[in-house]
Formats: C-alpha cells, structure tokens, sequence
C-alpha cells in the first residue's frame, strides 16, 4: 500500500512541474505576441475576426489569427488558412494553447482570436490565462446561452464582460446595453469604446463581395486605428480577407418544373433579433423579394429556441412557413394564431429529405424567396444539400455574395433610380490572397464540401525583412523589425460613446 501511495505522490509532483513548464512556456509565446485581440460576443464573432485581421494584413502588419464559428480555421499571415484539428471532433478551450504557440512561431504583430468560451468562468481563464488580450472586443449582447450566461440581456452582458482586459482597451459596438459594459469596463480599469455603425458609409459596405453589417466593420476599422492603420488601408485590407465559410449568403436555384428560388441560409444567427436584422437586411437589398417563405429547423434540445423562430413570424410576414426537424409543434405552437394557418408541417425528423424537399417546391411559386433559420444540424442540413444539387440561374455570376453589378445592392429599391453612374469594379489582385481549403471536421454536408474543396496549394511564407525559419541551435532570433508604441487617444476619435456631443 505504502508503494501505491509512493507512486501516486510521484505522478502528481510529475504533473505539478509538467503543468508549471506548460505555463511558462506559454507566457514566453504570449510575450512574442505584442497586440493580442480578443473577440467576443453573441452573433458575428467569426467575421469580425477575419475583417479584423483582414484591416490589420492590409496596414502592413504581420496578424495570425484564428476563428471558431461554423468552421474552425488557424489564418496564416498571408491570408491562407487550415482547419483546426480537434480530437474527436470536440472543441476544449485548451486548444488556444497551441494555436499561440503556432502563432508565436511567426513572431507576428498581432494575433486576432475568436473566444470560443461560453461558461463565464471560462470566459475569464481565456482571458487571463490564455490569451491575456491588450484589445478585447465585445461585438454585441443578444439573447443566447440564456442557461449557461443567464436569464436577463443585462445578466448576458456582466458575463460577457468577463473577457475584458484588465487595465487594457475594449470595442463594442453595443448601445442599448452599453452602460453596463461600462460598470464592468470600469471596474476592471479597462477603456471602454464605442464604435458608431454610422461612421460606415453605404459606399464603404457595398465594396465587400459578401453581406456584412455596419457594426461588424466600425469594429473592425476601430482596432485598426489602435494599432496605427489608417481607415482606406484597413477597408481596403477588408475588402481582400476571405469571407467565414458560415458569412451570410444569399444563392439561385432552378427547382423541378422551371422554379426560381432565392435561397438565403441564415441558420447563423440563430437568435430572434440576429435573424430578422439579417432578413431586413437582405429584403433592404433585394437580395430576396417577395413573396418570402421561411422554413424553420427545430431540434429536440433546442425546444426553447424553436418557440422563438414561431414567435418572429409575423414581422416577417411571409406566405408560408416550412416547419422540419423536431419537434415541429414547438415552433407551430408560438405562431400566433392568426399566422397559424401558413404553416406547413413537412414531417418530423425521421422523413426521407427528398420527401419533404418535393412537398415544399411543389408549394413555392413560379418565382419566390426562401429563408432558413433556427438551427442548421438535422434536417437543415438535409434542406442544404438537397438545394445544393440544384442547377443555379441562367446568367446568375455570383452564387456566394452580393454582386456589385447589380443595381440594388448596397441601399434601398425605393433610392435605386436616384443612383449615378455605376461605381468601377475593384481592380482584382494580380494573385490570390488565399485559397479556401476543406476543413475535414466542420459539419457541412457532402454537396458543401463539393462545392467549397480546392486543390491543395503548396504554401510558404518570407518574412518581411527575412524568411521566417528558426536560428541555427545556441543562436538567438533576429531582432524583430515592430516595436509596440504606446496607446495614445486620437483627439479626433472616429469612435464615439453613445449620446457623446463630440
């Protein structure tokens, strides 16, 4: 017995000193990284990410960064990307340890993370343990995690708040809940701004190739003026990143019997405010039209979030509602009685898809809009591989974004006429920034992967003032050629608190 406990003693010193190692080897890699930014929030997480690093790559400095969302992808410092392996498929917030490490590797500027916490705890030992962020941004507070972040928005916002960095600087683009991330920001010394959607200009969203929102790039143009790039630099860096592969789309489809469908996959945002604002955005557009039909995925553990998609339906207003998944009653039971009647239960989740996928076109007319929402694992998953088979409009050149040849994109149909001459296309790159690769452990469906898989592309980066290779053994590295400047506030801010007069 006295040997057993002799051993049991030995294998935790051995873990005590391992785990001490651990940490002090990831302090050193941390200390390699001077501009950390840490993102957080509710819905837009992954984009803010990428338009972050994207502003932050065209300003010159060398970013790393990493995304979790729909597909988990490591950035390289030239735009290309892999995906992150996960061992068994589960993501563990202990994974930041070697996506620093790997991005310590660059000695790079700037490394851009997406927190992938939920728990506040964890959200606090991501912050101060992990990732020790000298940038948080806090996108937004929405009504999601309700079990693991609390009951109330304000309850979600003191949780979020969590990532914040001590004594550090943190973007939100936030207002009706912005007073409470005030209290926490100075409770923790930490400089609390506000980036204003309406800084960014019509113009200045229409240059994107995909659908993004305002807040997202006043984010994004807001840590890039902290670290010194200036507003066309960043928007320019913006416009070049690659997209997240979960961005906002809106596709064409020719169904059986000649049918033209507008299909838009808002499955994302997959709370009640995220989806209308994404819909009106897209109905603001022209992106989708009327008549518009919704079809809402349920799940079995998502019960709670099924009643909420049934309770939106009457601002959006459409001719039918498709209920797939289970248990549909959950999502029919929250129409309210008056829209009842225009919902169309296509079977639960045991149906054969193509089963179900014949009823909903047989309902559809000749030309109409369909939007997804809810949760996209089950029978979503089935919706998308099913329309992805489908042949796309005659003349239709963009099947991923919005096209910038198009008359309605960028502002309201009712301001269309008024429009001068069309805007120039953006010259293009003389080579691409990146090339998308097939991430074996995002949950997409096969006709997904089809269509987003690329040929592998042999990938190697140079450094700047040298090719990015460790020293021969016993030397030093090289002197890095970025020295941080200390944070010093513009006295003609582009940001601006709520309600400030400035």
């Amino acid at each position: 017995m006295l040997f057993l406990y002799c051993v049991l003693l030995f294998c935790c010193l051995v873990m005590l000193v391992a785990g001490v190692v651990e940490q002090r080897r990831h302090y050193a890699n941390l200390a390699h990284i001077p501009n950390r930014v840490l993102v957080n929030g509710i819905r837009g997480k992954s984009s803010i990410t990428r338009l972050c690093a994207g502003a932050l790559r065209g300003g010159g400095l060398l970013t790393v960064a990493k995304t979790t969302g729909t597909a988990a992808r490591f950035i390289h410092p030239d735009a290309t990307e892999e995906p992150v392996y996960r061992k068994f498929g589960i993501a563990n917030v202990v994974e930041q340890i070697g996506i620093v490490r790997r991005a310590a590797a660059y000695r790079p500027h700037a490394l851009v993370m997406e927190c992938m916490a939920v728990m506040p705890a964890l959200q606090e030992i991501n912050q101060s343990k992990l990732i020790q962020s000298t940038i948080g941004v806090l996108c937004n507070v929405r009504e999601d995690h309700v079990a693991e972040m609390g009951p109330t928005l304000d309850d979600i916002a003191r949780s979020l708040s969590r990532s914040m960095p001590h004594g550090g600087i943190c973007v939100t683009a936030e207002k009706e809940r912005f007073h409470v991330l005030q209290e926490e920001a100075d409770a923790r010394n930490c400089t609390l701004l506000y980036a204003d959607p309406d800084t960014v200009s019509d113009d200045e969203l229409r240059g994107f190739s995909w659908f993004t929102f305002k807040e997202n790039v006043a984010i994004a143009l807001t840590v890039a003026e902290l670290l010194g790039v200036d507003r066309e630099t960043a928007l320019q860096g913006m416009y070049d990143a690659p997209p997240d592969p979960g961005v906002l789309s809106v596709e064409r489809y020719v169904a059986p019997g000649g049918k033209r469908v507008r299909f838009a996959n808002v499955f994302a945002a997959n709370d009640p405010e995220s989806t209308l604002m994404n819909i009106n955005q897209l109905l603001d557009l022209g992106a989708v039209d009327r008549p518009l039909n919704v079809v809402i995925n349920c799940r079995p553990d998502r019960v709670e979030r099924n009643g909420q998609m049934g309770a939106i339906v009457p601002d959006l207003m459409p001719d039918k509602v498709f209920v797939i998944g289970h248990p549909a009653k959950s999502a029919i039971d929250a129409i309210p009685a008056e829209w009842r009647g225009r919902a169309v239960d296509l079977g639960g989740d045991q149906r054969d898809g193509e089963e179900f996928m014949n009823e909903l076109i047989g309902h559809l007319g000749e030309s109409s809009s369909l939007v997804a929402i809810g949760n996209i694992h089950g029978q979503g998953e089935i919706l998308l591989e099913h329309l992805a088979e489908l042949p796309g409009f005659e003349g239709e050149p963009d099947r991923d974004g919005p096209d910038r040849d198009e008359p309605y994109r960028g502002e309201p149909r009712a301001a269309a006429p008024d429009r001068g001459p069309a805007a120039p296309r953006r010259a293009a790159p003389a080579q691409p920034l990146y090339v998308p690769h097939l991430d074996p452990y995002a949950d997409l469906t096969a006709a997904q992967e089809a269509r987003y898989a690329q040929p592998p592309v042999p990938r190697q980066y140079v450094h700047p003032q040298h090719q990015h290779q460790h020293p021969p053994h016993g030397q030093p590295w090289p002197p890095h050629p970025y020295e941080p400047q200390p944070y010093e506030p513009d006295p003609n801010p582009q940001w601006q608190s709520p309600g400030d007069p400035r």
